[in-house]
């Protein structure tokens, strides 16, 4: 990439698309385009035709989501799947038809079987039954990939998709009704302090085990993505680690300084049994990510605290 090429960040509001801008500020991009969505809705196809015949990017990044945790995921599926469906037909469609040179599609591991093999590799997709609670969320990704790799096979798009791990950092959705469960640990955890709660309830039983990966390090993924990789075959982010919601919480607690015990509300689902990404991938392209767990939850604790605390 070169530092003048005009480059569209969808959704850069949001947790991963405020991380590209912060990065591609930092490193003097000159041409970063936006919108608010006051500005541009993105499930209004005309609207998106329209602004992409307009502005003509070289670079779209597509970070722009309706994105929750399970519980979210379970009660809203009608809107997860169609308003992303809409997103996504619409910014992928518009970028091939001003002929843009690279477009990044960023995806979820949330795409892989609920029992896939650990770690899941890239060939995994599609080989069994989703995680029912965030099914639609799910499938809309899916649709999404297949479609960058439609107009790459038909076409000859350079049309990229990238299927990060679970992410935190600045930004993230704290909201308890639609967060995931780092934030919502998080939260839940600097509120049952500043209460002084005994004890912290938690969802599940503990026991499903979950890779984590800050958002900053999944955007040096991206620009390094953008620079050197062109196959229309889906490529893993993440750390290739994982912890379970059990030591996730207790971490978290050392971090915030909550002391009470931990209690777990089993009458709530766990969801997959485990998440972790084969990444040999990326890594053998040369990335590798630089910001451990701890050091991670810290800083977007400070975060939290500074800005929604």
């Amino acid at each position: 990439m070169d530092k003048s090429d005009k480059i569209f960040v969808a959704g850069h509001r949001g947790m991963v698309g405020s991380a590209l801008m912060r990065r591609l500020e930092a490193r003097a991009f000159s041409s970063v385009v936006t919108r608010e969505r006051s500005q541009l809705d993105l499930t209004d196809e005309s609207a998106v035709a329209k602004f992409f015949a307009n502005e003509k990017p070289h670079i779209v990044i597509v970070a722009a989501a309706k994105v929750g945790g399970i519980k979210a995921n379970n009660d809203f599926p009608v809107e997860f799947l169609v308003e992303n469906l809409r997103i996504q037909n619409n910014v992928i469609r518009s970028a091939y038809d001003i002929r843009v040179r690279k477009l990044l599609f960023l995806g979820s591991s949330c795409i892989y079987p609920k029992l896939a093999p650990q770690p899941i590799p890239e060939s995994a997709l599609l080989t069994g039954p989703l995680e029912q609670t965030n099914e639609a969320y799910a499938i809309a990704k899916i649709a999404g990939i297949k479609l960058c790799q439609a107009f790459s096979r038909e076409y000859g798009a350079n049309f990229i998709s990238a299927m990060p791990t679970n992410l935190y950092g600045p930004n993230d959705n704290f909201d308890l009704e639609t967060s995931h469960v780092l934030a919502a640990l998080l939260r839940k955890a600097h509120e049952a302090k500043t209460r002084n709660d005994q004890k912290l309830v938690v969802w599940g039983t503990g026991k499903p085990r979950r890779e984590f990966l800050h958002v900053d390090d999944l955007v040096s993924a991206c620009l390094l993505l953008l620079e050197k990789y062109d196959s229309p075959e889906i490529i893993n982010v993440g750390c290739g680690e994982d912890i379970s919601i059990r030591e996730l919480a207790e971490l978290i607690c050392d971090v915030v300084g909550f002391d009470g015990e931990l209690a777990w509300d089993t009458t709530k689902p766990d969801g997959t049994p485990r998440k972790l990404l084969d990444v040999s991938k990326i890594r053998a392209i040369g990335w590798k990510p630089a910001i451990a767990l701890r050091d991670g939850i810290a800083q977007t604790y400070q975060w939290f605290l500074a800005n929604r605390a």
